[in-house]
């Protein structure tokens, strides 16, 4: 596997600039972090203030820096302003393995977004990395990730505490358009 995030590879798509997350994103970072609709979904302790974003910003940029993972800013094309994540991390490189996760802002929900925003991810991770599998956990009430999965070739393998697991070869192809 190629692990090497410098310099950082920013990620385009038709509507998304996938980017390094900055420090002047810790607003949008702290709703990301903290509102109920987001984390419905996530296990992970919520941001309390913008302290915490800052935290979490900073703990970002040391993973990318050591190579432990990436995590990119999701912006539309139009407007620098964060609206989602999206990351490889717990990367396996003796098994050429990494797994993917993300979030997107309610209000950009259900417009194709992430879709677009897990294509260049996932085309990243098998191409730029030589990762062979990802691999996805989501809640098994979380319709809208499942459908992503799906559509986007991932297997549901099996559950592990209380969540579903999803795998992607990289001898599968990409989803039909």
């Amino acid at each position: 596997m190629q692990i090497n995030f410098t310099p950082f590879p920013d990620l385009h798509t038709e509507r998304l600039q996938l980017r390094q997350l900055a420090f002047s994103d810790e607003q949008e970072i702290y709703i990301q972090r903290s509102d109920a609709r987001i984390l419905q979904y996530i296990d992970r302790p919520k941001a309390n203030n913008l302290d915490d974003a800052r935290e979490f910003i900073q703990k970002i940029h040391t993973n990318i820096t050591e190579n432990q993972s990436i995590y990119w800013a999701i912006t539309l094309k139009t407007n620098p302003t964060l609206i989602g994540t999206i990351c490889l991390w717990n990367i396996e490189p003796e098994k050429s393995s990494v797994e993917i996760g993300y979030s997107l802002h309610p209000d950009f929900q259900g417009q194709g977004y992430m879709q677009e925003a897990l294509e260049a991810v996932v085309d990243y991770a098998f191409e730029a990395m030589q990762a062979k599998t990802i691999e996805a956990f989501t809640h098994p009430a979380n319709a809208a990730s499942i459908r992503l999965l799906q559509k986007n070739n991932f297997i549901c393998t099996g559950e592990t505490e209380g969540l579903l697991v999803f795998k992607r070869s990289s001898s599968v192809s990409a989803p039909a358009q």
